[in-house]
């Protein structure tokens, strides 16, 4: 196993995130260093406090990252846009018109105060595997007093009764 200095290795994590910055896979083929290797530097890189992440600091937060009042001045934004004014602006934000349509179906259902479909679904189906196995437990004790029921039944017909002292 070769031994990189950690000169080196942020030399090169500073090739992946730096300006005009470089995939793993082709700085990989440039110095030599494997493309995993690289890989697990730059999210190294990226845990250790006062290092450059590897998202520069212009970029867009992921959809589901974003906050309500974000997603709100977006909904706001694109509703005065169409065609291609919409698409630039979906562009340029880093996300989808399936996004805005999500976050504006979910904006009405919390103004009208309805519970979501999911959320209700979600609950009933807890409540059904639980009375399933409610209903499992009681079939197993139901079977198993069946079973004594029968098993004392032929106890007294080959015993008898077991009413007298003997």
């Amino acid at each position: 196993m070769v031994q990189y200095s950690t000169k080196f290795r942020s030399k090169m994590v500073g090739k992946m995130t730096g300006p005009g910055g470089r995939s793993a896979n082709a700085l990989s083929a440039e110095v030599g260093v494997t493309q995993g290797t690289l890989s697990r530097w730059l999210r190294e890189a990226g845990s250790v406090a006062g290092m450059k992440s590897k998202r520069s600091p212009s970029a867009k937060p992921h959809p589901k990252q974003r906050s309500a009042q974000d997603k709100l001045r977006l909904l706001i934004e694109a509703s005065a846009l169409a065609g291609d004014e919409l698409g630039e602006f979906l562009r340029r934000e880093g996300i989808h018109e399936a996004d805005l349509t999500r976050w504006r179906e979910s904006s009405l259902e919390g103004l009208s105060g309805k519970v979501t479909v999911a959320a209700t679904a979600n609950a009933t189906d807890k409540r059904v595997r639980d009375l399933e196995k409610e209903l499992r437990r009681k079939d197993k004790a139901l079977a198993e007093t069946a079973a004594l029921l029968v098993l004392q039944k032929k106890v007294r017909a080959i015993w008898g009764d077991g009413g007298d002292d003997t």
